[in-house]
């Protein structure tokens, strides 16, 4: 049986936003899927170190063990590979370049995608930064303007958050946490003053742009099968996807422009992954998030739903989160007969969703 499922990280609605949107939403195919779809969900912790959709792929792609330690994804191994790094042992973690900004009474990461370091910038930050890694005996390697990686062996067990979940909050509680929290706060206070004032960020403020003033750290694990995605024994259960996180782009991951590419003929079980909801959710801005979801509903929505009509695709399962739930619809060309149910989106607010 051809099956798609579709991950659409923050496609729910904030339920005190949730009648307004709605109400502003224009997406009659999304809402005839919706109607007609059987319904599962999950809540979640919203305190959790990985978000929801986050946490679904690492259970998809074999990477489960980490969030469940209370942990991020252990992704550094399979995003190395993503960049063409070459194999290598021990624990690695991904460092991104970001900004901290220093609110009334706590720190708060702002979305790193606002931060538009170029490379230049990027190679020069890493470079002034480096020794203070190996004086500290870690081994720090670029692998583009906004993604590095460090091996630290005896951290293996420090609890980190992806950079999703932390951002716009307070980030005490999201800080790296357990065996070699001291030692990372130590280097990246020494980097964070090193930076202070840098060439780099003088410049960037000249052009009224944030300074790069801090590193975030996750994602760490070892290249073990048990950790790696690109390991036949974790190799997740899709034939073929689409538009996965750069984390996951080696394993199957590929572009696609139009709904028929997707569900062309030869493969029976697809992933699509729509993130573009992500960076106006975190940043709260609901006009562009709706301005967003509408283009989704053009070029992906009407077309899955004409996909079922006609038969092209037997099912498909639309996955839709935010921080703390996940709603799960699967429809199917039978479900779609059930004319008697009038399309609509109030399944998107979990208090208020059913099944049938």
């Amino acid at each position: 049986m051809s099956h798609l499922d579709i991950l659409l990280p923050f496609g729910l609605p904030p339920a005190e936003l949730a009648s307004d949107l709605l109400r502003a939403l224009k997406a009659p195919s999304l809402a005839m899927l919706l109607a007609r779809a059987r319904l599962r969900h999950q809540a979640f912790d919203g305190f959790a170190r990985a978000l929801p959709h986050e946490a679904w792929l690492a259970l998809q792609f074999g990477l489960p063990d980490g969030t469940k330690a209370g942990g991020s994804l252990p992704v550094a191994h399979s995003a190395r590979q993503a960049f063409g790094l070459p194999p290598a042992a021990g624990v690695w973690f991904i460092l991104h370049p970001v900004h901290i900004l220093a609110a009334s009474d706590h720190l708060v990461l702002i979305d790193r995608r606002h931060l538009q370091i170029a490379e230049a910038e990027s190679r020069v930050l890493f470079e002034s930064a480096r020794p203070l890694f190996e004086e500290a005996g870690r081994q720090l390697v670029y692998g583009d303007a906004d993604t590095w990686f460090v091996r630290a062996d005896d951290w293996g067990e420090l609890h980190t958050s992806t950079p999703d979940a932390a951002c716009g909050h307070n980030i005490d509680i999201w800080m790296p946490k357990g065996d070699g929290d001291r030692n990372w706060r130590k280097l990246h206070n020494e980097v964070q003053m090193h930076w202070h004032g840098h060439p780099v960020n003088e410049e960037r403020a000249a052009r009224g742009l944030k300074p790069v003033n801090s590193l975030w750290l996750w994602g760490g694990g070892t290249a073990d099968a048990q950790n790696n995605p690109l390991s036949p024994a974790t190799a997740g259960p899709y034939t073929q996807s689409f538009h996965l996180p750069s984390w996951l782009q080696t394993r199957s991951g590929q572009p696609a422009a139009t709904m028929a590419e997707v569900v062309a003929p030869g493969t029976e079980k697809r992933l699509l992954v729509l993130d573009t909801l992500i960076e106006a959710a975190l940043a709260a801005d609901w006009s562009e998030w709706l301005t967003r979801l509408h283009q989704l509903e053009a070029d992906w929505f009407a077309p899955l739903l004409a996909a079922l009509k006609d038969g092209q695709l037997e099912r498909a399962t639309l996955l839709a989160s935010h921080n703390a739930a996940l709603s799960e619809f699967t429809v199917t060309a039978h479900s779609l007969r059930k004319f008697w149910i009038k399309p609509s989106l109030a399944r998107l607010v979990p208090s208020v969703s059913y099944t049938h």
